[in-house]
């Protein structure tokens, strides 16, 4: 089998560097008992494990206290429970087109289950929105914005910063899904007036699936998402106050979390200001010779503007899964088809009605692959053509 050149770094970053497997091996064979639960060595090396990690992500992302920061399994559970903890019955939520499943999903939950108020905002072809709407968006019982930092369909970066304000001088919280930024673009939560922060850590942050977590200022109490086992104040019936346990039931993943600081570190070291720079000079290169293709339309920013590596395209009437197919078993080129769980950005674009070939660029993407996806592009244009 050929190697698979691999354009899915939006759904999970690959590859890894090697320190992130290198971890989790040793983490396994050498201390894999469970964290902050107990006072022999294994345990103690686990936790403190768990603790750089932390640090590690309080650096990158402008935190002063690490234990603010509190590990899930990934974007949609750290989501779930800031949504699920903060809102309340009769809140007014405000969200835009373009957020993924994991935000409509749970804000669409409580509207019917607890009543709260939800807005969109609206946004244009290329998913830029208007600080004005939003401005005009906020009522009396606004508590929540939950906004995307960049579009998982569209590639199109939110301003973040200038939301954060408008939060702030509203009496609203600002919940910021950085599933498509952690590691890409910078990130300062008192810089950027984010009061929580929910992330994979098997995207951008180059760790492994089963990792992710969610900043929760500390002047705000979410009602824990799990209660059961923390490991500290065992005496009580209820969920501890202290952070991380309040929101950390349960056995944390202690491997997956090795290798997700080893990620971290990764990032630390080469700066998300170079990332963000190299993947753009290939989301660039890209887009230009997708361009250059006749019949290949492109959603989302325009050549030139800013964005995350997110190229979206469609050939044509071909179906967007066709091309994907065609792409895996003829060129050996992944790529991701179909909606990507965000079916108002797709009414946004305006490719709801087939969908649209994803394709992601991550760190390690090269130029020889960049070109390699122009041509298998004009070959399946070429042959739908005749």
């Amino acid at each position: 089998m050929k190697d698979v050149m691999y354009f899915d770094q939006a759904a999970s970053s690959w590859p890894k560097p090697p320190a992130v497997m290198d971890a989790m091996m040793q983490c396994m064979q050498e201390y894999a008992a469970n964290p902050g639960r107990g006072s022999h060595q294994m345990a103690v090396k686990a936790s403190r494990t768990l603790f750089e990690a932390r640090k590690n992500l309080a650096k990158l992302f402008g935190v002063k206290n690490p234990n603010d920061i509190s590990f899930a399994l990934n974007t949609t559970h750290a989501l779930n429970q800031a949504i699920k903890g903060f809102v309340k019955p009769g809140d007014h939520v405000i969200c835009t087109h373009v957020e993924h499943n994991s935000v409509r999903r749970p804000l669409e939950y409580l509207k019917a289950s607890a009543g709260v108020e939800l807005t969109y905002l609206t946004h244009d072809e290329q998913g830029s929105m208007q600080l004005n709407e939003l401005k005009e968006a906020f009522r009396s019982n606004t508590t929540l914005v939950v906004v995307t930092h960049s579009s998982n369909l569209l590639g199109t970066i939110m301003p973040i910063g200038e939301i954060g304000e408008l939060c702030r001088s509203h009496g609203a919280k600002l919940l910021v899904d950085a599933a498509q930024s952690a590691g890409v673009l910078p990130i300062h939560v008192a810089d950027m007036n984010i009061d929580m922060l929910a992330f994979p850590g098997h995207k951008g942050l180059l760790g492994p699936q089963g990792t992710g977590g969610l900043y929760t200022h500390p002047d705000i109490d979410l009602e824990p998402l799990l209660h059961g086992g923390t490991g500290s104040q065992s005496e009580a019936i209820r969920q501890p106050t202290v952070r991380p346990d309040r929101y950390e039931a349960g056995t944390q993943n202690t491997p997956g979390i090795a290798g997700l600081n080893e990620g971290v570190k990764f990032i630390l070291g080469e700066t998300v200001d170079k990332i963000h720079a190299k993947e753009w000079a290939h989301t660039q290169q890209l887009m230009e010779g997708l361009l250059g293709i006749e019949g290949v339309t492109i959603l989302g920013p325009k050549l030139g503007q800013n964005k995350t590596g997110i190229v979206s395209f469609n050939i044509q009437d071909v179906d967007s899964s066709e091309v994907a197919f065609i792409l895996d078993q003829s060129f050996q080129i992944a790529v991701r088809s179909g909606y990507h769980c965000t079916p108002l950005a797709h009414e946004v674009a305006g490719s709801l009605a087939k969908g649209a070939v994803r394709s992601s660029i991550g760190y390690f993407t090269t130029d020889e692959e960049i070109t390699a996806l122009i041509e298998a592009v004009k070959e399946i244009q070429a042959q739908y053509a005749k």
